[in-house]
């Protein structure tokens, strides 16, 4: 028996039905490292087979992966040749995988033009895997989204389907991924940097979620298909519906001049008018109950305190899980107070770093992290929101290290614009 792939997800991710790859950034790879195309290719390979297990192992149905689209023939011959083989030898290691986790076997695209030695190894898989049902692994050799398109079309003139006989669920009947029990593609994961589908199931994506990974594609492992998840996870989708429902209810302006009016006063011991600025802007930011937002002040205030009184982080983080437990039961979110506290907490940290440049950077890349998990939104979208974030608390420091008030406008004014870009997300 193989190992699993050790990915474990936080409870309540919402793991897509369907997921299609494009593998990219083969030979980009081997070219940065001075090695061979087709090394490149091989090293792609066997990434595609540890992805693909990995994805059955977090309970993914359906893999696409595609390996050579209809536009990929203008290659060099040798190119070609070397990749028709390795295609084989994919097949072969599907095949072994599927006997044993009960994965069914699809080719994608046409067929007239592969080579017999593949052809044969395609319908041997296929033939093989066909009555197996926990899972769909697709393989697209010689796919294209419009060519998919078009030999449906083809077919269902040769069939002598009438033009009033054509509507949806026909159309679906005659393409490639006919019969599947989740058809449509839940998300597209493209690596290599690449921010395009180049027509990759055409059909099949019309609410596809896009995921757009920076490595070349054989660097990418089974740790960054989980990255991908996890974003796709936090993702609303409307289907094209309305989406009525009314997260955030405050005033930007005002939660803004709450909170930078607190953080002036956090180098005095912790006091009445400490308490009451942070259970003004708590309430108004969160709609708490008063009882609720006195909780949920002093869990807050405590961690800030070790923040900045012997730098207990381990005690801090604690607090803040308090907080965010106490804020996802109000609010009845779905992020792990665990996790969020500790990204909470490492981003006070990043932001204390010598080098102020790196440490915003670090401290931005966090504080996407902590966004996206708690409003359940994609890194790109959690990504306007950290920078504002950062940028206030590094005008924060400035005005705390007494280079003027100039710095506590700029704080607040980056904190409206902050909470005004998480509102006009998440609302």
């Amino acid at each position: 028996m193989r190992a699993k792939a050790g990915i474990t997800l936080p409870k309540g991710t919402k793991v897509p039905d369907h997921i299609a790859i494009i593998p990219d950034g083969n030979r980009r790879w081997a070219r940065a490292r001075g090695l061979p195309t087709l090394q490149g290719h091989k090293k792609g390979f066997d990434a595609a087979v540890l992805v693909s297990r990995a994805a059955r192992d977090i309970g993914i149905h359906t893999v696409t992966m595609w390996g050579f689209s209809t536009d990929n023939w203008d290659r060099a011959k040798e190119e070609i040749n070397y990749l028709m083989k390795l295609y084989a030898k994919l097949v072969d290691d599907y095949l072994k995988d599927a006997k044993k986790d009960n994965v069914k076997i699809v080719h994608l695209g046409r067929k007239d033009r592969l080579p017999q030695l593949l052809l044969k190894k395609i319908a041997f898989a296929e033939e093989t895997t066909k009555d197996n049902s926990k899972y769909i692994m697709n393989i697209a050799i010689d796919y294209g989204g419009q060519d998919d398109i078009i030999r449906a079309t083809q077919s269902m003139i040769k069939d002598g389907v009438k033009a009033e006989q054509v509507d949806k669920a026909l159309f679906e009947k005659y393409l490639d991924t006919k019969d599947q029990p989740y058809p449509y593609v839940d998300l597209i994961i493209r690596s290599s940097g690449e921010q395009r589908t180049s027509g990759f199931l055409l059909w099949q994506s019309a609410y596809a979620e896009t995921y757009w990974e920076n490595d070349h594609f054989p660097d990418f492992t089974p740790e960054k298909l989980k990255a991908a998840i996890l974003d796709y996870s936090r993702r609303r989708r409307r289907f094209g519906g309305n989406d009525a429902e009314e997260h955030l209810k405050f005033n930007p302006e005002v939660v803004a001049k709450l909170e930078v009016a607190w953080w002036r006063l956090r180098k005095i011991p912790e006091g009445t008018r400490f308490r009451d600025y942070a259970f003004k802007h708590l309430r108004e930011q969160y709609g708490f109950s008063k009882h609720i937002a006195k909780k949920a002040a002093k869990y807050l205030l405590t961690a800030f305190l070790e923040q900045d009184n012997g730098r207990n982080w381990e005690k801090a983080m604690r607090e803040v899980g308090k907080f965010y437990s106490l804020l996802r039961e109000e609010l009845k979110l779905a992020f792990e107070p665990s996790l969020v506290a500790s990204l909470e907490v490492k981003m006070w940290r990043d932001l204390e770093g010598k080098d102020e440049v790196r440490s915003a950077g670090e401290a931005e890349e966090t504080a996407r992290e902590l966004y996206a998990e708690v409003y359940r939104i994609s890194l790109l979208q959690a990504a306007k929101a950290a920078h504002l974030r950062v940028m206030a608390n590094i005008e924060r420091g400035l005005a705390e290290r007494g280079f003027g008030d100039k710095h506590w406008a700029r704080a607040e004014d980056y904190l409206e614009k902050f909470y005004r870009a998480l509102k006009e997300r998440v609302a």
